[in-house]
């Protein structure tokens, strides 16, 4: 997620040529500072459209502009970044139970897919490049072309990385796959003809087919939608290919996006900053000494935190290596501590400022400090039943008790987190009063961070904020390549006459509003855990929002239950990719987690359900106009 609630590569590969590792030096040492200085870039100059707006009067009229124009440049060397890294977000759990010979095969399946994407979309990029020549920015004048060098850049750059990867595999293992490659794609283009008479099955053969066989293998995600897409459109279509690259510029051209980079950065400050661990131990001193009492804690935390940084695996990296030493000390079992972690990320997907809602946003028109507002409370629902059962399970275990701590230790105890405390509320204030806006408001958040880490708890290590940047542009990067060629695959759904039969199917549930919204919670359960929250709303928000407002369910309380719905699929095994991450985080094996995951599912499913036909839990807070 929903950096997101990622899932990656195993490790960036260590190349044995001298040379392909010279190649892949010099990419990093040219890219990754110059991505890295455009996050300082974005966060300059919003900080400065705040400012001139709202302290000076006077409104910088072009900065939203060059914003936009920067964010697509950190967009597509972000993806750079993360590709470099290893770090685009993939279904990995095949690839990690193969065998060492035939982990080899899907590695290079997956580079020589990804080359192949490049290069089918390379001509159609450099053709649309030289049609944006003649369109001019409104305020700056700039040519359009600047936005979509971005993508060429972009393109060349995972090619060579693609092409040293593919260096370093066994020669016979890429002869096999290069071959079969060239002989699929040469049959299907020479044999197109047949596919024309296919009609919409050609719909099943290149998005479900190809996509979720490019997925399983572990093609990261962004590739697997995009060659798709670009199959679809080249053999069964004469629609232009360069329509593609104007999707996916279109699909990370929107100013509310640049929130996932910038409060993907604010999380990891407030790790670096000290913040996260004080709000930690302000929770622990209050109900620490209950049986049972550092779960409560964890979900709280989880709960505190994923309002401040909106991303979950962040979250998660944060709060488990301060508990889970004394949860384990106190009787625990650390594969149920493990089950709690990622129903708690799960419960959190609602809490601002969530990536996903913000995502939700931007591709539906729904209104994001609505969201921000009605995600608060079916959160709190559900992490009263995760509590329920977490205390059930501290007393089947007999965990063990620790002292009171006293009045003095408690109080000092939530002066020391105040900061992190008040947080939220700045963010929140600064909404709601109009001084800023939803993207904006990240920016407030980074510098109110900064100032408490420097300031008061004299935490922050400046030596960190490279590599913590570095960390930002990766994810950011990994989440929005998938949302820029989403964009271009859901373009390409939404044409083939897709979106109004799957919006037929769901317009014409058995139930009326409660069957639209029982098969939409099916629905979006299985999207969260095939795919991942951000590509499957990006893909299905367009399409299903429409479908649910006209049967007479409120938007801002269908947005709630289904992103509740993908974070039940998302941190769910077998597949859900949070699940295998809160594995990773908690150190220990997959396999071991799903039965202690079992009662903790059951009770996110209860409260998706009371969330989900009990509309005020998400809407008794809103304005009347926002809540009609």
């Amino acid at each position: 997620m929903h950096v997101a609630e990622t899932a990656v590569e195993p490790t960036q590969l260590a190349f044995r040529r001298p040379w392909a590792a010279a190649i892949d030096r010099a990419i990093g040492v040219v890219v990754e500072p110059l991505a890295a200085l455009l996050v300082v870039a974005e966060i300059v100059i919003l900080s400065a459209g705040v400012f001139t707006r709202y302290v000076l009067g006077n409104p910088l009229v072009w900065s939203d502009e060059l914003a936009t124009m920067v964010f697509l440049w950190l967009a597509m060397l972000g993806s750079v970044v993360a590709y470099r890294r290893g770090e685009h977000i993939s279904l990995s759990a095949l690839v990690r139970r193969a065998s060492p010979r035939t982990r080899q095969i899907l590695e290079a399946i997956a580079s020589v897919v990804t080359s192949i994407f490049v290069i089918e979309l390379m001509p159609a990029t450099v053709k649309f490049f030289n049609q944006e020549k003649i369109d001019l920015t409104p305020a700056l004048s700039i040519p359009r072309s600047y936005e979509v060098l971005a993508i060429i850049i972009c393109l060349v750059l995972i090619l060579v990385l693609a092409l040293l990867r593919i260096s370093e595999q066994d020669p016979k293992i890429v002869a096999g796959v290069v071959g079969t490659a060239v002989l699929v794609s040469a049959a299907a283009w020479f044999g197109r003809d047949a596919f024309h008479v296919l009609g919409n099955f050609n719909l099943v053969l290149f998005f479900v087919v190809l996509v979720g066989a490019c997925v399983a293998i572990g093609v990261p995600i962004a590739f697997s939608f995009g060659l798709g897409t670009l199959s679809y459109l080249a053999i069964v279509t004469t629609v232009p290919l360069s329509t593609v690259s104007g999707r996916m510029q279109e699909g990370v051209s929107n100013l509310v996006l640049l929130a996932v980079p910038l409060f993907i950065f604010l999380g990891l400050l407030m790790e670096t900053a000290g913040i996260a661990q004080r709000l930690v131990g302000a929770l622990a001193s209050l109900v620490g000494h209950l049986r049972g009492g550092l779960s409560i804690v964890l979900v709280g935390a989880m709960y505190l935190v994923s309002g401040i940084s909106g991303s979950k695996i962040a979250d998660m990296a944060a709060v488990a290596p301060v508990l889970f030493p004394d949860m384990e000390r106190r009787g625990q079992k650390r594969t149920s501590m493990i089950a709690l972690l990622a129903t708690s990320g799960a419960m959190a997907e609602t809490i601002p400022p969530s990536l996903v809602l913000i995502i939700i946003g931007s591709v539906t028109g729904v209104s994001i400090q609505a969201m921000f507002t009605a995600g608060l409370l079916p959160a709190f629902v559900l992490s009263i039943l995760l509590v329920a059962v977490a205390l059930y399970d501290a007393k089947r275990e007999n965990a063990t008790l620790s002292k009171r701590a006293s009045m003095r230790t408690i109080g000092w105890a939530f002066f020391i987190a105040l900061p992190g405390l008040v947080l939220p509320l700045v963010i929140r204030y600064f909404v709601v009063a109009g001084i800023a806006t939803a993207t904006e408001v990240s920016v407030v958040g980074i510098i109110y961070t900064l100032l408490v880490g420097v300031l008061v708890y004299r935490a922050l290590d400046w030596r960190t904020l490279y590599p913590t940047l570095l960390e930002t542009v990766s994810l950011a990067g990994a989440i929005l390549l998938i949302i820029a060629t989403a964009t271009a695959m859901g373009w390409a759904l939404t044409q083939s006459g897709f979106a109004q039969q799957l919006a037929d199917i769901l317009g014409h549930a058995p139930g009326g509003k409660a069957g639209i919204m029982l098969l939409s919670i099916i629905m979006f359960i299985f999207l969260g855990s095939v795919l991942e929250g951000i590509p499957a709303m990006v893909l299905f928000g367009p399409l299903l929002f429409p479908v649910a407002k006209a049967a007479g369910i409120n938007e801002v309380h269908y947005a709630i239950v289904v992103v509740l719905a993908m974070g039940v699929g998302l941190f769910s095994p077998p597949v859900g990719i949070g699940f295998f991450a809160a594995s990773a985080i908690g150190k220990a094996n997959p396999e071991r987690v799903v039965k202690p995951m079992v009662p903790y599912l059951i009770a996110l499913l209860i409260g998706l359900l009371i969330v989900a036909y009990v509309p005020w839990i998400s809407l008794g807070f809103l304005p009347k106009t926002a809540g009609q």
